[in-house]
């Protein structure tokens, strides 16, 4: 099955949401005890808009920071790395960009602490969401972050709408974290809402779970999760188990397996991250969806190798060379 964008316009993808501070711990061990950090450009819509960029789209941003050097650093490093970030507002004063702390104990025993009082991303606005910038993408990347609160919540159904009204592809990516939602089925309602409108949905089996909770509490089998899902008019959802690899459901009743690649973990921060960037380039790029789940699982196990995730996402030719230079391996049961 093959989802057709619109290739002509001049930007592939747009994505939207939260782009923060990470400050991660150089010494490998208790937080408590590490002594220098790093800072990086973070969040999920954000390192995915580098993964994409790096990967050959043109990439676009909708979101807003905090109007002090953090923010600043925030829209110089995005343009660095070649997304437009024309569209990235500054809050107003004493408004602050999110910071998550990263704790790298051991490569199975990586934590973050994320610290998003009253963040910034989640004060933009309706009145932000321009149409004309929507209308000059193939497709939009949404974060369910944004949806834990508004105005932010209501930017983004504007956007949705936005984007149906133009024939611009909606991809959703749950982007769960507990701490940033009031209840599990505050969590339900708006996941599903933005599920059910998206022609794309890509996240893990937790984050099925989450979505689930209202329609289906209990379930964890990814064959009724796509059914569901197929049924109300996503044409393609992907399901991530992380060392168990991850599964493609189409609707046109098609089901793909992705194995995973050998890695030299460090952490595993910004795998899913890196998945969707490479994933999404494949399908812009007309590959096949097992060549794109190859795409997917080699940059994944590229990012989570490095020290970051932003900085650690790999290029095109990079994501080849290890295609070329690895053999999948089976994923863990």
């Amino acid at each position: 099955m093959e989802i057709q964008f619109n290739r002509s316009r001049p930007i592939d993808v747009i994505a939207v949401g939260r782009a923060t501070i990470d400050l991660y711990a150089n010494e490998i061990g208790p937080l408590e005890k590490a002594s220098t950090f790093t800072k990086y450009v973070g969040g999920s819509p954000a390192n995915t808009a580098v993964a994409m960029s790096k990967m050959g789209l043109n990439v676009g941003y909708i979101g807003k920071v905090s109007s002090d050097p953090l923010g600043k650093y925030i829209k110089i490093y995005l343009s660095q790395k070649g997304v437009d970030v024309s569209h990235i507002y500054f809050a107003e004063k004493n408004i602050r960009t999110g910071i998550t702390i990263g704790e790298l104990k051991s490569p199975s025993e990586c934590n973050c602490f994320m610290y998003r009082n009253n963040a910034a991303d989640l004060h933009i606005s309706c009145s932000e969401i321009d149409e004309s910038y929507v209308k000059q993408a193939s497709a939009i990347l949404i974060s369910g972050t944004s949806l834990t609160s508004g105005p932010a919540r209501e930017a983004v159904f504007t956007l949705i709408e936005y984007a149906k009204k133009n024939n611009v592809r909606i991809i959703f990516d749950p982007d769960y974290r507990k701490y940033t939602w009031n209840s599990p089925v505050e969590t339900a309602v708006y996941y599903l809402l933005a599920a059910e409108k998206a022609d794309i949905v890509l996240g893990t089996r937790e984050e099925f779970n989450y979505l689930e909770a209202l329609i289906m509490p209990g379930n964890t089998d990814d064959n009724k999760t796509a059914k569901n899902l197929l049924s109300r008019g996503v044409s393609l959802i992907s399901i991530k188990h992380g060392k168990k690899g991850s599964t493609v459901y189409t609707c046109d009743g098609h089901v793909y397996k992705g194995n995973i690649y050998p890695a030299k973990v460090l952490k595993t921060f910004g795998a899913g991250d890196a998945y969707a960037g490479s994933f999404i380039y494949g399908l812009l790029n007309k590959k096949s969806i097992q060549d794109t789940l190859n795409y997917a699982a080699a940059a994944s196990a590229i990012t989570i190798s490095g020290h970051s995730c932003s900085d650690s996402i790999p290029t095109l030719e990079e994501v080849e060379k290890y295609i070329a230079s690895h053999k999948m391996i089976l994923p863990q049961q």
